[in-house]
Order: structure tokens, then C-alpha cells, then sequence
């Protein structure tokens, strides 16, 4: 029997019993997001082993980080996690528009932080060279910025693609895999909240 025939065999075999074929596009996407979630944590750790480990932490004349607007940042960030699963729910209900509405607050909110990050770095009077809290404040903030920079991007495509008939028609993996990323960008900003503003 050829390879040909076989495929059409086992296909017809799969539909006669009700079965599909496994679909390991989340499966990757979810090993992708654990090794990027190694690379978090060995920043975690190393920033906590450096800041332990320095007789001198802080940029010499600085005192400390504010926290009142990288607060309010953090929380429109955060939220944005239950406004992208009301998105969702409205895709599954078949609702585009609600879906639209929700997806597209979604990017304004992750659209905010970012800006909130600029603004916040253009204001700090210390570089990523001036000492190892500078390296490594620039390093975490700037990674993870870039994160929601790309998790943006990825909502943008997928709310253009709501907009071609019938594509989002019983799911679609994309929007999933996306909500799922913004979901682990923001656990990863709690703890860098934690360890850079709120650990002295």
C-alpha cells in the first residue's frame, strides 16, 4: 500500500470513529512560553543575587525609584488581563464586535504601560552603564517591554483578522495563544514590580 493510500486510510478511519487529528500547536506555544520563563528567572535571580551581594546598590545621588506612576502603570497592565478574557468570551459567543471592543482596549492599555516605561525612563538621571542597578533596572524593564511590545503586535494581527469573513469561525488558535502570552507578560511584570519598586 502506498504512503498515499495509507494517509487516506487512517484518515477515513479517524473521521468514521469521530476523531481528529492532534493539533500540537498549543502544546509548542506553551514550551515556548516555559523557556522564556527561564530566562526571567535567571534574571530574577541574578538580580537578586547582585542586589544582595553590593555593598553599593544604588546610582551614587540617587535615592531610590518612585513608585506612584510605575504603580498606576502596573495596574492598567494588569487589568488588561481580565479585559483580553472578556474579549475572548465575546469571540466564543460569536460576537465580533464585543471581541473588537475588548481586544482593541486591550492593545490601548498595553499601548499605556509602554508609554508610561518611556516616559519613566526619560526621567530617570541614571543610564545602563552607571553601575549594576542601572545594567540590570534597563535589562529586566526593557526585556519584559519588549514582551508586551510583541504581545501588541500579536493583537493587532489578530483584530485584523476578524475582520475577513468567517476566519474566526469555531475558534481560533491564534487569538488563544496571544491571550495566553499577554496573560504571562503580566504575571512576569507583578514580580518585577515586586523585586525593582517595592523591594528597598
Amino acid at each position: 500500500m502506498s504512503t498515499a493510500n495509507l494517509d487516506q486510510t487512517q484518515g477515513a478511519i479517524a473521521a468514521e470513529h469521530g476523531h481528529e487529528e492532534a493539533d500540537h500547536r498549543m502544546f509548542g506555544f506553551i514550551v515556548f512560553l516555559l523557556s522564556e520563563s527561564v530566562i526571567f528567572l535567571s534574571f530574577f535571580v541574578g538580580y537578586g543575587v547582585l542586589k544582595t551581594g553590593a555593598d553599593t546598590w544604588l546610582p551614587a545621588g540617587f535615592e531610590g525609584l518612585e513608585i506612584r506612576e510605575p504603580l498606576i502603570n502596573s495596574v492598567v497592565l494588569v487589568s488588561s488581563s481580565f479585559v483580553i478574557y472578556f474579549a475572548e468570551r465575546f469571540l466564543h459567543k460569536e460576537n465580533l464586535w464585543g471581541f473588537r471592543a475588548f481586544w482593541l482596549l486591550t492593545m490601548a492599555m498595553g499601548s499605556y504601560f509602554l508609554y508610561g516605561q518611556a516616559v519613566e525612563w526619560m526621567s530617570l538621571p541614571f543610564g545602563f552603564t552607571d553601575g549594576v542597578f542601572g545594567g540590570t533596572f534597563y535589562l529586566l524593564t526593557g526585556f519584559h517591554g519588549l514582551h508586551v511590545m510583541t504581545g501588541v503586535l500579536l493583537q493587532g494581527i489578530m483584530l485584523g483578522r476578524s475582520f475577513i469573513p468567517n476566519n474566526y469561525a469555531g475558534g481560533e488558535y491564534g487569538v488563544a495563544a496571544t491571550s495566553i502570552f499577554w496573560h504571562f507578560v503580566d504575571v512576569i511584570w507583578i514580580v518585577l514590580f515586586i523585586l525593582i519598586y517595592v523591594w528597598r
